[in-house]
């Protein structure tokens, strides 16, 4: 049986959790994170074994690399974050709120 979904029906979520939910699992792993308003602790880095190529569907976002600095998002926007390139969340917007989409695994962005 084929379920609908949508990506843009943002459940109640606490602003003290983000959401990440898993849509696709395999060799390559997709899911969808909500956040409102939250961010890394400034002592945290995202260090991930696989590449993530991630888009920003509604909201905005500033992500910080370890190695060339703060980038902002803005809604449509997408990047390929290699593994191992170090990188945390600076910022996310809270109304809207931030739904991301992202892809895990051994990518190679063509565009």
């Amino acid at each position: 049986m084929i379920k609908l979904r949508n990506l843009f029906e943002v459940p109640l979520i606490s602003h003290s959790k983000e959401v990440f939910e898993v849509l696709v699992d395999g060799n390559t792993l997709i899911e969808r994170i909500i956040s409102v308003g939250h961010k890394s602790p400034e002592d945290q880095w995202y260090d991930q074994e696989n590449d993530e190529w991630v888009v920003l569907l509604e909201g905005e976002a500033r992500i910080f690399f370890e190695e060339t600095g703060e980038l902002m998002m803005k809604k449509g926007d997408y990047i390929l974050i290699k593994a191992h390139e170090k990188h945390r969340i600076n910022y996310t917007s809270t109304d809207p709120p931030c739904i991301w989409l992202a892809v895990h695994g051994n990518l190679d962005m063509k565009v």
